[in-house]
């Protein structure tokens, strides 16, 4: 006892976020950007291989069907070997094959890697978000999931300018601008990927960088966390499937990820949409492309903090989930290239804030192999809906000649989550006590 009353517990929370959340933050920069670069990329794919608005938004999604099917037995992998191994190998194999991106040459080999590359990422995210749990308690996890998110949003910000640079490179060694792309995000992930074996540490007792006090203390701090949250209580696979509350979130997920979609694979070109479409058109609107993104990284961080200072989750998240609503009825409705990308910036900024609340909900119910399931859950609910979006927006845009119809649909969805958001009760409310334990 007398070790634990010796350690500042403020002091040493900072200590871990100036640890972990700079390298996984770059970590998921790297992962975000081999995911959605090939929104910047999809004007010059639709012009070299002839691809469709369909085709496009059909290749895009199918990401996520394989993530879909891999996300659970990834994430349960993870408890079983650890994160630095299993992370490690997660980037490593994502690496090789957003790299083969760039020999694509048809449609079916557009849909083959895009699929492949879901199924080597299957597990990252929501491995990460169980990793932070493991460091930090429900009332500081709000905080360090803000700063972890603002990754996806950075990742726009790096993505665009360095998306515009890379395919100016357009003819250099054979090679056309989007074939370096897909070469020049891929190789650096594997390199990152091979650091992490280096870097990454399972969990507090293995920390050298801690003192035997601080892992102490901090040991005792999660373990009361789980046992005031009731997350010590349901920590079986199968506690996660009896929550009503976790299927009321899925549904929140599900319509936050098809809104994040339409904004990371289709924004470009529906920005683009208000320009003649020339080469420096393209590379104005890669460099319009980061405000929203920008504005989505302060925001985040703000409503993190709010939500934490507050202790309040669904307020948070419904009312993020009403801007993004706005914003894209905004989108729908703006006849400038300024009306839309200041409606892009509020869709992208409640889409993005809510994610900070969001997740320390969720992991505030469960530990052990029931977290891991339900953020596997919700994230493989989510890929669902990141197919969604970008694939409806490509049919109803061939369909109608307009991003209109989709982004009012969208509208209508995020207002729906909102609702949703607010029904999520508490869990021990919820769960039935023979489940506990």
């Amino acid at each position: 006892m007398e070790l634990t009353e010796a350690v500042d517990g403020r002091a040493l929370y900072s200590k871990i976020s100036w640890r972990l959340i700079p390298y996984i933050f770059l970590l998921y920069i790297v992962a975000y950007l081999d995911r959605v670069n090939v929104g910047f990329a999809a004007a010059d794919l639709q012009r070299d291989l002839h691809f469709s608005n369909t085709v496009y938004g059909t290749g895009a999604g199918i990401f996520f069907l394989g993530s879909v099917l891999f996300d659970l037995p990834s994430n349960l992998m993870l408890t079983k070997v650890g994160a630095r191994i299993w992370i490690a190998r997660i980037m490593i194999s994502w690496g090789v094959i957003s790299t083969c991106m760039m020999f694509m040459h048809s449609t079916e080999s557009f849909y083959i890697l895009r699929f492949l590359l879901g199924v080597s990422e299957a597990g990252f995210f929501p491995g990460m978000i169980i990793y932070l749990t493991y460091w930090f308690p429900t009332q500081e996890r709000a905080r360090a999931v803000a700063k972890f998110m603002t990754a996806t949003s950075l990742a726009g910000v790096v993505g665009g300018p360095l998306s515009s640079y890379l395919l100016k490179l357009d003819g250099l060694a054979g090679l056309r601008g989007w074939q370096w792309l897909f070469l020049s995000e891929g190789v650096p992930t594997i390199l990152l990927g091979i650091s992490v074996l280096f870097v990454l540490k399972d969990e507090p007792s293995k920390a050298s960088w801690l003192s035997p006090e601080e892992r102490a203390w901090l040991e005792g701090e999660l373990q009361r966390d789980r046992e005031l949250s009731g997350a010590s209580g349901h920590h079986r696979l199968m506690d996660a499937f009896r929550i009503p509350a976790l299927w009321v979130l899925a549904g929140v997920y599900f319509v936050s990820q098809v809104g994040v979609y339409i904004v990371n694979l289709w924004m470009p070109l529906i920005l683009t949409s208000f320009s003649h479409g020339g080469a420096s058109d393209t590379s104005l609107i890669a460099r319009y492309a980061t405000f929203p993104y920008l504005a989505a990284a302060a925001m985040t961080v703000v409503v993190g903090w709010s939500s934490d200072k507050r202790k309040e989750r669904r307020g948070h998240i419904a009312a993020c989930l009403t801007l993004s609503a706005a914003g894209f009825a905004w989108a729908a409705w703006a006849h400038s290239l300024a009306a839309a990308l200041c409606a892009m910036t509020l869709a992208a900024v409640g889409l993005w804030s809510m994610m900070g609340p969001f997740w320390t909900l969720t992991t505030s119910m469960l530990s052990g192999t029931a977290a891991a399931g339900a953020v596997a859950i919700l994230q493989m609910v989510g890929g669902i809906g990141g197919f969604a979006g970008p694939y409806m927006t490509g049919r109803l845009r061939d369909a109608t000649q307009s991003f209109t119809g989709g982004l009012y649909t969208m509208s209508v969805l995020a207002l729906g989550a909102a609702t949703l958001a607010l029904l999520a009760k508490n869990i021990q409310k919820q769960l039935p006590i023979e489940s506990k334990g």
